[in-house]
């Protein structure tokens, strides 16, 4: 069987290593396997209102923004479990203090918490208990809530349903934690690839996710992007934010998909926060600060627009492109470009020059994958001074 070079993060000494092994498909398989240490078990409901109580079992405060569930959907949960339908499984990390962190049944447990009135927010305070509606085989649903409507049978019948426990041990490679949540999510969910890619970083790095969501929320960045309610409340800041850093820190290999680049730099920057001999982030914050402001007060927000050479004017909408090319090219070498006298003049210059060649305005402006725009945009020294 023939062997190939795969990418693996390996646990040593408290931190995650990327290597590369020459390994056939049946040796891949084992040692992937080997990564994840799994146990499981039902539980009723009612055992896991407990432990949610006791704080045995924790939610981060930072998924609580993607507790989505309308009414509805909330309602047709609780109806499958008085109707006895069984329910998928949930899955857990167990910390090194023996508590469990949830990686995936967000949906599902802050439904089943909520309806208790023992759901937390973010702040640690309890959320107003839930009111169910009316489905088509339970009609008389409607209005119900745990206290006011729900009989002490109903209730022991939700709280006797039991769900299967899926739990990650000690011993589980903490990248295992991450790549669950994300298979877990992909296919058919309601969160995008920068959610869960969120979701993740609080996983794996909780210090380093707060430090991303403080960057993406300074002044010339917003100003600079100006992205819509819609855009926001679907991460995009935080994706710009990890775009820029990571184009900055992390090589693209060609061909890589795009989000698995991502994905790949976010874990070996969030496993290197808050120090590492290699990155210094309290740099990486100053650059992308003073980069902002720079491009902010030099030529506005619309730069990482499309260029119309004849007008001499920006027009259209906000392209990412633009953006990974314009952002991190200027950040590599601002300290030289702001000791140019005329920098507007230069910089209008080199952006005229930029959509000028017929390979950058292609891929400026063309449905390309992002792994080709990434192959093709990727700065080096265009504006080096």
């Amino acid at each position: 069987m023939q062997a190939t070079a795969c990418v693996y993060f390996i646990q040593a000494e408290n931190a995650l290593i990327r290597t590369e092994i020459q390994m056939s498909l049946d040796e891949e398989i084992k040692i992937a396997r080997q990564q994840i240490v799994k146990d499981g078990y039902d539980m009723s409901v009612g055992e896991l209102m407990s432990l949610y109580k006791e704080q045995e079992l924790i939610i981060s405060p930072a998924f609580q923004r993607y507790f989505r569930w309308d009414e509805g959907q909330k309602t047709k949960f609780i109806e499958s479990l008085l109707l006895g339908i069984p329910i998928p499984p949930i899955f857990v990390f167990q910390t090194d203090e023996g508590t469990w962190e949830l990686v995936d049944g967000l949906q599902r447990l802050s439904t089943l918490f909520e309806l208790a009135g023992i759901l937390t927010d973010s702040d640690g305070k309890r959320m107003p208990p839930s009111i169910l509606q009316g489905t088509k085989k339970l009609p008389s649903l409607a209005d119900q809530s745990w206290e006011n409507g729900l009989t002490k049978v109903q209730q022991f019948d939700i709280k006797r349903a039991r769900i299967r426990v899926e739990i990650l041990g000690k011993g589980t490679n903490p990248y295992t934690k991450f790549e669950l949540f994300q298979r877990l999510n992909e296919s058919g969910s309601i969160l995008t690839e920068q959610e869960i890619r969120t979701c993740s970083m609080v996983m794996v790095n909780d210090a380093f996710y707060h430090w991303i969501v403080k960057l993406s929320k300074s002044e010339p960045f917003l100003a600079m992007t100006a992205q819509t309610k819609e855009a926001q409340n679907k991460q995009t800041p935080i994706e710009l934010t990890l775009r820029f850093l990571i184009h900055r820190q992390i090589p693209y290999q060609s061909g890589l998909n795009v989000h698995d680049y991502l994905n790949d730099g976010m874990l070996r920057l969030a496993d290197s926060y808050p120090g590492d001999e290699k990155v210094d982030f309290r740099l990486e914050e100053k650059i992308f600060f003073n980069t902002f402001s720079w491009l902010n007060d030099t030529i506005g927000e619309e730069v990482f627009k499309r260029w119309y050479r004849n007008e001499k004017r920006f027009k259209g909408k906000f392209l990412v492109s633009a953006y990974q090319t314009i952002a991190v090219g200027v950040s590599k070498h601002l300290d030289t470009i702001t000791q140019i006298e005329n920098q507007k003049e230069w910089m209008l210059n080199q952006i005229d020059r930029l959509w000028e060649n017929n390979l950058y305005s292609k891929y400026l402006t063309s449905g390309t994958q992002g792994a080709m725009q990434l192959a093709k945009l990727l700065p080096k020294d265009f504006f080096r001074p």
